[in-house]
């Protein structure tokens, strides 16, 4: 079902006209109609208006039953090795200090850094011999 479709439904079941909703929602009629009607897909702003002025959970607005679905099942996200994060977490306390030109500067240099030159190669090769 298109979430227009179900909109209407939704609003038919309560009793209610596009008007009560604009009423209750501050969303144009004409509007209302053109969601309905599905000409227009509403943003989740709206959509958490409309269920507002419906008096029902979000949830509703997608899943037709008396109680919330069931959550699935996530997958377990394993946790990253506690010196990286330490690392990243004080990296990213210490880029929020700098202003947007030194992240900048920072960044072309790391990106240099990480791009060896073929005069770097030689100067390696030579101290190794």
């Amino acid at each position: 079902m298109m979430i227009g479709e179900r909109l209407r439904v939704l609003r038919e079941q309560k009793g209610l006209s596009q008007g009560d909703i604009q009423k209750r929602s501050g969303l144009p009629r004409t509007y209302l109609s053109r969601v309905e009607n599905g000409h227009t897909v509403p943003a989740v702003g709206t959509l958490e208006k409309w269920a507002k002025a419906l008096e029902i959970p979000m949830y509703q607005l997608f899943y037709d039953g008396e109680e919330p679905p069931e959550r699935p099942a996530l997958p377990k996200w394993e946790k990253a090795d506690t010196e990286d994060a330490r690392y990243l977490s004080q990296l990213r306390r210490l880029l929020n200090r700098m202003d947007t030109d030194h992240r900048r500067l920072l960044l072309q240099i790391v990106q240099k850094m990480a791009l060896p030159s073929r005069r770097s190669h030689r100067s390696f090769a030579k101290g190794a011999k």
